[in-house]
């Protein structure tokens, strides 16, 4: 399903999941956003990455000074009953110049942060700084609080 934001995208996603296995679960969306392209290509980013991937969006940035971008990371998580809960994460950086690095996937190796590409990063740097680490975290927080909850 295609939609114009990522909480549209993971929240429809985790209810037709629900209907077909009926038990609690999380669904999780995300999206490159690059200023000086309007947010492009935001909620459409699996899209582009696969039709022009990261040699296109180098192309559509030859020549352009401003290269600030974020990654948001959109979970839901969805419960049998309809109980829904949203959890975004964010991280801030900027679009290289050229593609480097060999770790990661998709846009990972134009995407830096304070100089260093998340391609750059181990597995275990990048989920400290990356927007879905970020928004997990923010689950993880809720799910224990409301076990504690319970307790």
């Amino acid at each position: 399903m295609q939609a114009d934001t990522l909480e549209e995208v993971a929240t429809f996603g985790a209810k037709e999941a629900l209907l077909r296995l009926g038990v609690p679960l999380f669904v999780e969306d995300a999206g490159l956003f690059v200023d000086s392209l309007n947010g492009f290509p935001g909620p459409y980013s699996a899209y582009v990455y696969n039709t022009i991937g990261n040699e296109g969006i180098l192309k559509l940035m030859y020549g352009v000074e401003e290269r600030s971008a974020h990654f948001i990371s959109c979970v839901c998580l969805a419960y049998p009953g309809g109980e829904m809960h949203i959890f975004e994460g964010r991280v801030d950086g900027r679009i290289s110049t050229m593609a480097q690095g060999q770790e990661g996937f998709g846009f990972d190796p134009i995407f830096e942060v304070e100089g260093i590409r998340f391609a750059e990063m181990t597995q275990e740097e990048k989920n400290i700084v990356s927007h879905r680490g970020r928004a997990l975290r923010k689950m993880v927080d809720f799910l224990e609080k409301k076990r504690h909850e319970k307790a």
